[in-house]
């Protein structure tokens, strides 16, 4: 009798540190895919600002060689 409720026992022990595992197991991913989406939005966040910079700095550029342009070719032009 006192062998099958330390056996009983025993089950109903490894039944909840089973469950208990699952559950961890299935937070642990949760977590993970959590980090794991943090990381791919900062990622995209960093290459839109490097974008974004590299485009200004084409449209500053471009804005500079054409003014010199037009004003090379009204130096031409008048002279």
């Amino acid at each position: 009798m006192r062998m099958r409720q330390s056996l009983a026992q025993l089950e109903r022990s490894f039944e909840q540190e089973a469950a208990r595992e699952r559950v961890n197991r299935r937070e642990l991913r949760r977590t993970a895919a959590t980090r794991s989406r943090k990381r791919r939005k900062a990622r995209v966040e960093q290459l839109q600002k490097a974008r974004f910079i590299m485009l200004m700095l084409m449209i500053a550029v471009t804005v500079v060689v054409v003014t010199v342009a037009m004003f090379e070719t009204l130096a031409w032009l008048m002279g």
